[in-house]
């Protein structure tokens, strides 16, 4: 009966445990592509598996959280402009947020050009902070951090 009722113990913590753990659907990858001698592309990949979908940028105000990518503070790198987002887009109203959304359904791809100062070897970090919906519920704003060498 003691390893009937620990067994028993044992399950419903982890179904608990698992319950507690943070649903994200969004496959991300970082990348970095040389351009020129001191100027590189980073790129963020999401792959959205149907039926999700993820914010522009240029989701306005009042609607979902959009995605943004900040890179942290690098003495040695030049952020040059903002980031370029590729995708096939959709704009609808939704009216769970009472104004016109701009979505990626599949991929979205985040490009930001960067220059680095005397064509040193250095990195850049940063972090992606999206959102999620589908036709029935919303995921809480995640956020991913990243690294790549710019070499």
């Amino acid at each position: 009966m003691k390893n009937f009722l620990l067994t028993l113990l044992a399950v419903c913590s982890l179904s608990i445990v698992q319950a507690q753990l943070k649903k994200d659907p969004v496959a991300w990858t970082f990348t970095v592509s040389k351009k020129s001698a001191d100027t590189y592309v980073v790129t963020a990949s999401a792959k959205v598996p149907k039926p999700w979908h993820i914010y522009s940028q240029n989701t306005p105000a009042g609607g979902p959280v959009p995605t943004s990518i900040k890179f942290k503070a690098n003495p040695l790198v030049t952020i040059v402009g903002s980031a370029k987002e590729t995708g096939k887009m959709q704009k609808v109203f939704d009216e769970n947020f009472g104004v016109d959304v701009l979505y990626y359904s599949n991929e979205l791809v985040l490009s930001q050009e960067v220059k680095v100062k005397n064509k040193v070897k250095t990195s850049i970090s940063g972090t992606v902070e999206y959102m999620v919906c589908d036709d029935k519920e919303c995921l809480p704003p995640t956020r991913k951090s990243f690294e790549v060498n710019l070499q």
